[in-house]
């Protein structure tokens, strides 16, 4: 493992991030984002034992004058898609559909008006910028005893670029899986980007402590930057493998065994912790390398 030149390789890491990230945007531009009814308003229900047809059950919902969209899952829920409405709506709608299925349960309801819908998108945004924004500046200020070789804004920004790339990742993946399996975006999809933001926070800082310390260690070494930083990254190597892997094992086993609603918020956490554990490796360490290189030009 000591001979591991992985910041030998920097061009390449960074060139297959870059692409990946591309395609996340792109996948964004193009397909866009599903935005579930936190987001959009609207009202979901969910219910359990239909014994008739989804076609049945959308037609009843709209025998109360509301159109709705109806889909099955592989457990056999049913979920209702309307408009917001009212609560006596709602008991209408239920009492519809178990006219034609008595047997039917209701497990959730959720209603949410446009207008807190589009205040809870903004909030969403400006929560996940604000948070980056103050991360790199804390990044910052926390190495700010380690100005050489390399200024210590840019542990910050470094910082800030691959916590952004294990953001836009899971993002660009949802763009794809919203339009192909109809996966939505909502709070509990931004919550389980404020984990990835920590999870690859965590990871990253890992690296450029070690770097830190070695910085102090080697100081009257005959060593490169660069080759200061490979070394950390080779030390704490075992460290970040073994902690994805002590996270993603559980995380698959939600996937596959846990309901139906829990699961995209579970795909996105392991998407991004994934990403993660590759960006604090092969993203903000060669990027941190590769701008003090810039900076001696």
């Amino acid at each position: 493992m000591k001979n591991v030149n992985i910041i030998g390789y920097s061009k390449v890491w960074l060139a297959l991030s870059g692409l990946i990230v591309g395609l996340a945007v792109v996948s964004i531009a193009f397909f866009g984002l599903n935005f579930g009814i936190d987001f959009t308003g609207g009202s979901l229900l969910e219910i359990h034992g239909v014994e008739s047809s989804v076609e049945d059950v959308r037609k009843a919902v709209e025998a109360t004058g509301h159109e709705a969209t109806v889909q099955e899952s592989d457990t056999g829920a049913y979920f209702v898609r309307l408009s917001p409405i009212s609560e006596e709506e709602h008991q209408a709608v239920l009492a519809a559909i178990k006219k034609i299925s008595p047997k039917t349960e209701e497990v959730k309801f959720d209603s949410v008006g446009p207008t807190i819908g589009n205040e809870l998108k903004k909030a969403s945004v400006t929560a996940l910028v604000f948070l980056l924004v103050l991360i790199g500046a804390y990044i910052a200020w926390a190495f700010r005893k380690v100005s050489y070789p390399v200024k210590s804004w840019k542990y910050g920004v470094v910082t800030m670029v691959a916590a952004f790339h294990d953001v836009i990742i899971p993002m660009g993946a949802f763009a794809v899986l919203g339009k192909v399996f109809g996966y939505q975006v909502d709070t509990a999809f931004v919550a389980a980007m404020l984990t990835i933001l920590g999870y690859s926070i965590n990871d990253t800082i890992v690296v450029l402590d070690r770097t830190r310390e070695n910085l102090f260690r080697h100081r009257y070494a005959d060593q490169t930057f660069g080759e200061i930083v490979n070394t950390s990254i080779i030390e704490t190597l075992g460290r970040s493998l073994n902690t994805t892997l002590a996270t993603i094992i559980p995380l698959i086993a939600i996937f596959f065994l846990g309901g139906e609603t829990t699961r995209p918020f579970v795909l996105a956490l392991i998407i991004g912790i994934i990403s993660g554990a590759y960006s604090s490796i092969f993203v903000a360490s060669p990027l941190l390398v590769a701008m003090q290189k810039l900076g001696k030009k």
